[in-house]
């Protein structure tokens, strides 16, 4: 069935068709009304609604009903709850999905059937339901983008390697797998922007876990690295570019200055390397790497030498603290991905 344009929705046939087994959903009733469009890439948990406040409702999205839900549900008279389902789906909702295999009430059961609205039970939790679900729907909603990168994961450091054709992106990706990194796409990286705020990379699905080296043709990671050498998808968290040194090139000396490359308005830290005869790029890199990840545990390395020497530039005789005194902060919950959620 096609998908209509996420920009304007898509239905909830595409939507059960596409994540309905991974999400262990099963139709109830409704099936007239799969044609119905989900119009907004969230879920929705309709508590006030089932009061009859209807005023910040948000129909447009998917409607999951809980243990809180039902059991509230059970408190209201039969006439009540006909009231504030027809309430709801007269507000254009597209389908209820009912958590840890809960079943309609009659009354809902009824409505529904007769409006034609789609009803849909999963054996799972309810927070594991949303947070499955927004994942999948973001993917719908937030139309990626391609970037002619390359993009490795280097010990949990997403880095996508930028550069022209030919400067040698995917010679420094198959210099890193075989160090022992994972390869996330190579040549054409699709960038999606999740929850506003993650920006995540992955390949497309007829070139991944293939890598193009010039001169030797395409090489199948898989079966020459093992699987452990590819991942499906990874946060960018560091860009590189890479150009043709020139005698005029600018480059950094002290590490002190933030550079940031923006791509769907979200700002990534950006380093900028030039290749030149004798330079190993891909030690570069993942030596950039790790230190994009001591600096999201406060570790900087150039700020802490700038410190001291400016420290040694105001009192020569002052005895400077060990640089091998390493303190580390608590990892910021914001550094955390997404999909790490505590369940109820």
């Amino acid at each position: 069935m096609s998908k209509a344009n996420a920009i304007n929705g898509i239905t909830v046939a595409h939507f059960f068709e596409t994540y309905g087994a991974k999400l262990k959903m099963e139709l109830v009733t409704g099936k007239t009304g799969l044609q119905r469009v989900i119009r907004e890439g969230s879920i929705n948990r309709p508590s006030l609604a089932l009061t009859g406040f209807f005023k910040y409702f948000a129909n447009k999205r998917i409607q999951v009903l809980g243990a809180a839900e039902i059991t509230f549900l059970k408190t209201l008279p039969s006439e009540r709850q006909v009231e504030i389902f027809r309430g709801m789906i007269e507000r254009q909702i597209p389908c209820i999905v009912f958590t840890r295999s809960f079943h309609p009430t009659p009354e809902l059961l009824a409505v529904a059937s007769e409006c034609g609205l789609p009803l849909f039970r999963t054996p799972s939790i309810t927070m594991k339901f949303i947070n499955q679900a927004t994942h999948f729907i973001d993917n719908e909603f937030h139309t990626p983008i391609t970037e002619h990168a390359t993009t490795v994961d280097i010990r949990g450091i997403g880095v996508m390697i930028r550069g022209g054709s030919g400067v040698g992106k995917s010679e420094c990706a198959l210099a890193l797998i075989e160090r022992g990194h994972s390869l996330v796409s190579d040549d054409y990286t699709v960038l999606r922007l999740l929850d506003e705020r993650e920006l995540t990379a992955s390949s497309r699905e007829l070139n991944f876990g293939y890598l193009e080296c010039r001169g030797i043709g395409i090489i199948n990671i898989v079966e020459m690295f093992g699987v452990r050498a590819v991942r499906p998808e990874k946060r960018i968290d560091l860009v590189v570019s890479m150009y043709e040194w020139t005698p005029d090139a600018v480059e950094e000396r002290t590490g002190l200055a933030n550079n940031y490359y923006e791509i769907l308005n979200q700002k990534i830290p950006h380093i900028t390397l030039y290749v030149r005869p004798g330079r190993d790029m891909a030690r570069l890199i993942e030596v950039a790497a790790l230190t994009q990840a001591l600096k999201r545990v406060g570790i900087h390395s150039a700020e802490e030498f700038n410190n001291r020497l400016v420290a040694h530039m105001d009192d020569p005789r002052k005895k400077l603290d060990s640089p091998f005194q390493i303190k580390v902060r608590p990892p910021d919950p914001s550094d955390l991905p997404s999909s790490i959620n505590t369940e109820r």
